[in-house]
């Protein structure tokens, strides 16, 4: 078995990052299919004011 691990801290320094890097990545693009999914009609901008009147913007 000739594996190529790494031997010295910053080979398994790199290793370690890179496999952080992927995760936090896959984590990200899973939340925004999820967000995407939802769709644009649950967006706050579109929600009516409470009181029912219209919103007053400067």
């Amino acid at each position: 078995m000739s594996e190529d691990k790494p031997k010295t801290i910053g080979q398994k320094a790199i290793v370690a990052g890179a496999a952080i890097g992927s995760a936090a990545v896959a984590a990200a693009l899973l939340y925004a299919s999820k967000r995407k999914a939802k769709g644009d009609s649950a967006n706050a901008s579109s929600a009516p004011a409470p009181s029912g009147e219209k919103p007053e913007t400067d």
